[in-house]
């Protein structure tokens, strides 16, 4: 078995000190380029491989850090890791990947678990029962890099990338209303956290500016998924003034609204209109196509990474909290556009 190339084997084959092949590896501005070249060619010649291990110990960096997802089920958070990765990836970082399952219980489980394994910072969007920020309040105080995406908590002082969900919500409230439908519903998330506050607002704020109503029991509280889409269906068919649309804070919800719809017979859009928020997959392929907001996940990710890398390359410096806001994109489909003209009685 040959054995395997050392910085000692390389300096000796080029008659340099070890020392020097080390920063060339490192492409240290104190190293010609000439010197460099010649560095990587006989280090790939000879098969050298880095020492993680020892690199760390030198550098006080492992070159990995952890992400944490509220979970893997769905495309939005699967493409944010996508975009995360690349730019890691192009960066010479490894990533670590934890699954909350929507616990803020298993969230602090991952970040211990990051922190043990001593990633260089650590990307988050939070639990939707997480309620509690102490926990990333102390790890600001250990200047322990973190960055929030999507769900972030303003309050924290802890930088972030999110959408404007706010913009989102108000576009597409404002869509339906443009199509016609007047009494307008909305399922929203669990409003303790931002994101879903914002889309509530969004929500509110297009009726507003339209001169319609926010009429009683048109707002349901949700918990995103399938099943709460459903459950906020059949209260507003319930209601003696039923809505004619919903506005739903994530695809997976709007997708039990309008499962719910088609069980009692209710045609999209035609009598019902449907907007839901992430542009899930899975849209593009039911019937009908499902109208949502892209809220530019890989982009997403990969701000979140090269903001999170700033922190780790300047992380003895005083942080200074940033918010990157990207822009939320329409997606027009089926399920919110009217087909007919004039009134249809949605629940004939």
């Amino acid at each position: 078995m040959q054995k395997s190339a050392t910085i000692s084997s390389i300096a000796n084959e080029l008659n340099i000190t070890p020392a020097t092949v080390s920063r060339a590896l490192q492409d240290h501005p104190s190293i010609s380029h000439s010197t460099k070249q010649s560095v990587l060619k006989v280090a790939s010649r000879l098969n050298y491989k880095r020492n993680r291990v020892a690199s760390s110990l030198r550098s006080g960096k492992t070159h990995m850090i952890g992400v944490i997802i509220p979970g893997a089920d769905t495309n939005f958070f699967g493409s944010v890791v996508h975009g995360i990765e690349k730019c890691a990836n192009a960066k010479g970082y490894n990533v670590l990947l934890y699954q909350s399952n929507e616990t803020q219980e298993h969230e602090i489980k991952g970040i211990e678990t990051f922190l043990a394994a001593q990633v260089d910072g650590i990307l988050v969007s939070v639990a939707k029962d997480t309620n509690n920020y102490a926990y990333y309040e102390e790890l600001k105080k250990k200047k322990i890099p973190v960055v929030f995406f999507d769900r972030a908590d303003d309050d924290t002082g802890i930088s972030s990338v999110v959408t404007d969900d706010y913009k989102g919500a108000f576009i597409a409230t404002e869509h339906l209303i443009k199509n016609g439908y007047n009494h307008i519903a909305h399922v929203s998330g669990p409003q303790h956290l931002k994101v879903f506050c914002d889309r509530k607002k969004g929500y509110e704020d297009a009726l507003k500016q339209y001169n319609l109503p926010l009429t009683d029991g048109f707002i349901y509280e949700g918990n995103v998924s399938i099943e709460s889409g459903k459950a906020a269906t059949r209260h507003f068919l319930s209601l003696k003034q039923k809505p004619d649309a919903v506005f739903a804070a994530e695809d997976f919800t709007a997708l039990g609204v309008m499962k719910e719809l088609k069980s009692h017979n209710i045609k999209i859009p035609e009598a019902f209109g449907v907007f839901g928020f992430a542009n899930e997959l899975f849209g593009e392929h039911i019937t009908p196509t499902l109208s949502t907001i892209d809220p530019q996940a890989v982009t997403m990710g990969k701000e979140s990474f090269e903001l999170l890398l700033q922190m780790i390359e300047n992380k003895n410096e005083a942080v200074v909290e940033k918010k990157i806001v990207l822009n939320p994109i329409p997606v027009f489909r089926e399920s919110s556009q009217r087909k007919i003209s004039g009134h249809l009685n949605v629940y004939s």
